[in-house]
């Protein structure tokens, strides 16, 4: 099964969908297997992260855009704002793909673990996220 979820970020920063994607799985119907996600743009980014406290989002992103500045002088593609070419370096720097395992019909995830798209531009966007489950 190959399915398109769209994920709404209204500024940049991290966007939780494991309620959404966990809907794909049961729909699924696949009891063992692999969900294997493809964020289809280039800049924002997937990631697995702690979903329990949100002080931990707040701490990423703040760490993501000291590591990554806007206005570095170094920066030729510029023709899309200033967060442009720093969010294809945080795309860059995070991961595009990701692979979950599925058992007993459910995400395999931590505990505290949840699935977020990374939003690396000011202005929010829909997000199309590709993903592939097979037994």
């Amino acid at each position: 099964m190959v399915e398109i979820l769209s994920v709404e970020t209204g500024r940049q920063g991290l966007f939780e969908f494991t309620d959404q994607l966990a809907v794909l799985v049961t729909r699924s119907g696949v009891e063992k297997g692999l969900c294997s996600l493809l964020v289809q743009h280039t800049s924002a980014s997937l990631t697995i992260q702690e979903n329990a406290d949100p002080s931990a989002k707040d701490d990423l992103e703040n760490w993501m855009n000291r590591l990554v500045p806007e206005g570095d002088s170094l920066y030729t593609h510029i023709y899309e704002g200033a967060d442009d070419m720093p969010a294809h370096i945080k795309s860059a720097l995070t991961s595009c793909s990701l692979s979950i395992p599925i058992m007993n019909g459910k995400l395999c995830l931590g505990v505290w673990q949840g699935v977020y798209c990374w939003e690396h531009r000011h202005e929010g966007r829909r997000r199309n996220i590709a993903v592939h489950i097979n037994r």
